[in-house]
This record gives structure tokens, sequence and C-alpha cells, in this order.
């Protein structure tokens, strides 16, 4: 895996002009970013952190695809237990 990790990232920063070491930041703060909006969106659904917070946090629209998301799976569990 790691040297996996290491072919990509020498990729990527040929193709981009980059050095490996910015490859590595920008791959980090990505990384670290979807963990974040994971955290403050599972937050909000569990009724840890309210709507308005997590707007602020995450947008607005993150907010609205999560709660649009949660909606389906409750209509396919309830569409599973009643079938």
């Amino acid at each position: 895996m790691a040297a996996e990790i290491s072919d990509r990232v020498r990729e990527i920063a040929e193709a981009r002009g980059l050095p490996e070491s910015e490859v590595f930041e920008q791959a980090l703060e990505r990384g670290l970013e979807d963990l974040w909006e994971d955290i403050v969106l599972a937050r909000y659904l569990d009724d840890e952190l309210d709507r308005e917070e997590a707007i602020d946090r995450v947008g607005r629209t993150k907010v609205e695809r999560a709660e649009r998301e949660r909606e389906v799976v409750e209509e396919d569990v309830d569409w599973g237990l009643n079938a």
C-alpha cells in the first residue's frame, strides 16, 4: 500500500508540476476537510448539533444533502419492514 501511495503521489506531482511535499499537503487538507464534514454531519443527524450550527460549519448544501440521504434511507427501511 505504501508503494502504491508513493506511486500515486509521484504521478500527481509530475502531472501538476508540483513537488511531492505539496501533493501530500493538499491530500492531507482534503482528507481532513472530508473527515471534519463527516463528523459535523454525524453530530447533526444524531441531534448533538443544531441545524444552524451545522450549516455554519459545513454549508447549507451539505446539510440539506445529508437530510435527503437520511430520508431516503428511512424510506427504504420502512419499505423493507412493511413489504
